[in-house]
């Protein structure tokens, strides 16, 4: 991809031509090489450059037309501008989106130095070596049917007709491993592991082997478990997944349109417990994905969501942020319509609890790794749901793989019933979250 002043000159150029004031362009690149093996052998190689970039442009009415592109050389770029002015004409009346008050506003100074891709040979030799320990972990993992290694270099910009210019890049490597097993007599278990971190160098691939290997030899001597009320422990994965599962609680977009379990009232309001508290900071030390401005050129930022269980902030674009007289948080993308997303959650402990607790001393408590089919099992509108998951019955630290069952709850009812959120915090690919106790869920065995 050209450099962002290169792109920046070339819009000023084309817009003066072609009459155009008021324009704003962002664009993003990704250079990803990724490798999947079966049984010792490269099963799938892909080397993969994508490009997108979405061109607004503003007529002398005030409305706005929106077109995507992948060039953005000259011919690109004034072909995209002349399409969105005309498509301007069509654009929207009401609530018409404008730019960021903060596209010029100083961004936060994070390092952004990238790493070297490794050839294609050196993924494919360390996902074979990665398969190769699991199946020698234990004589029941029979396969590692999902796997794979990438590594991946992102390069995103956002300029706009009033001078605002930014740029920014940054590189990860991942690795992902999901077993299968297979013994006479019994049903075959599953399960995985997924690391991250900003080059392969860095990659913890030996430990997403063993995390994989514990996790799949845990679950061999599997029981069903009886129907009833339990005290449930989420991981920091499982936990994250219901949040992300119901952000329309902090979404300002999906609260205007009135698809949120909040409305513009529930601020200040207690909606968890007190012990519970969640930020979402795109700029955590922890984020190998960090972006330092969302897709209007907004500047990312710590944003307080939930203090100490109760509701202190939404998310906001500009547009939102216009609408219900607040400042824009770093959290749009921009497209035929600005919709916004969380970055990056960040789950703590808010008030200290008045009594501890330990998988160590529990009794009869269920232990969540991971919850499924979130896609078919959450009615977000209403906040219900109901999923099936992988977990443990624990009996004072004795843990008893869980043959087939589901949990179901309110989400709202499950922040309330928080009694305890441990101190140590686990880093996910979506967020930092320490495991969260809830007390009184339903468990369906079968």
């Amino acid at each position: 991809m050209p450099k962002v002043e290169e792109i920046a000159k070339l819009a000023e150029s084309s817009a003066r031509q072609l009459g155009i004031s008021k324009y704003d362009i962002y664009g993003s690149s990704v250079d990803e090489n990724s490798v999947q093996v079966d049984l010792g052998e490269p099963k799938q190689v892909k080397a993969s450059n994508r490009s997108s970039v979405i061109v607004r442009v503003w007529n002398e009415d005030n409305t706005m037309g929106v077109t995507s592109t992948t060039d953005v050389d000259s011919q690109g770029i004034e072909l995209a501008l002349k399409t969105a002015l005309e498509a301007s004409s069509f654009g929207v009346k009401e609530h018409v989106p404008d730019f960021s008050p903060e596209a010029k506003a100083k961004t936060a100074d994070v390092s952004a130095d990238k790493a070297s891709a490794a050839p294609v040979s050196t993924l494919i030799e360390k996902t074979i070596g990665a398969e190769k320990q699991l199946l020698e972990a234990h004589p029941a993992i029979a396969s590692v049917p999902y796997n794979g290694m990438a590594q991946r270099d992102v390069e995103r910009f956002y300029i706009n007709s009033e001078g605002a210019i930014r740029q920014e890049g940054r590189s990860y490597a991942s690795i992902f491993l999901y077993t299968k097993t297979s013994e006479e007599g019994q049903k075959p278990r599953s399960a995985g592991a997924y690391k991250v971190s900003r080059s392969l160098e860095n990659l913890d691939v030996k430990g997403c082997i063993n995390e994989a290997a514990e996790k799949t030899i845990s679950h061999l001597n599997y029981k069903p478990i009886a129907s009833g009320k339990y005290t449930v422990v989420f991981s920091p994965e499982a936990f994250l997944s219901l949040l992300g599962a119901f952000s329309n609680l902090f979404n300002a977009q999906n609260i205007l349109d009135k698809q949120s379990l909040s409305t513009p009232e529930s601020l200040g309001e207690q909606i968890a417990s007190p012990l519970l508290s969640v930020v979402d900071d795109a700029l955590h030390p922890d984020n190998v994905s960090a972006e330092t401005f969302d897709g209007e050129g907004t500047p990312t930022r710590s944003i307080e969501l939930i203090k100490n269980g109760v509701l202190a902030n939404f998310l906001h674009s500009s547009v939102t942020a216009k609408r219900m007289n607040a400042q824009p948080t770093g959290n749009a993308n921009i497209g035929a319509k600005v919709t916004v997303s969380p970055n990056f959650y960040h789950v703590f402990r808010g008030e200290s609890a008045s009594q501890e607790y330990s998988l160590e001393t529990a009794e009869k408590v269920i232990l969540i790794d991971d919850v499924q089919a979130l896609h078919a099992g959450v009615n977000s509108l209403q906040g219900s749901f109901s999923l099936p998951f992988d977990g443990w019955l624990v009996e004072k630290d004795k843990r008893t793989s869980i043959d087939s069952a589901t949990v179901a709850g309110d989400f709202m009812e499950v922040l309330k019933s928080i009694i305890f959120v441990e101190k140590e915090a686990e880093v996910t690919p979506g967020g930092i979250c320490p495991r969260i106790w809830v007390e009184g869920l339903s468990i369906t065995g079968e």
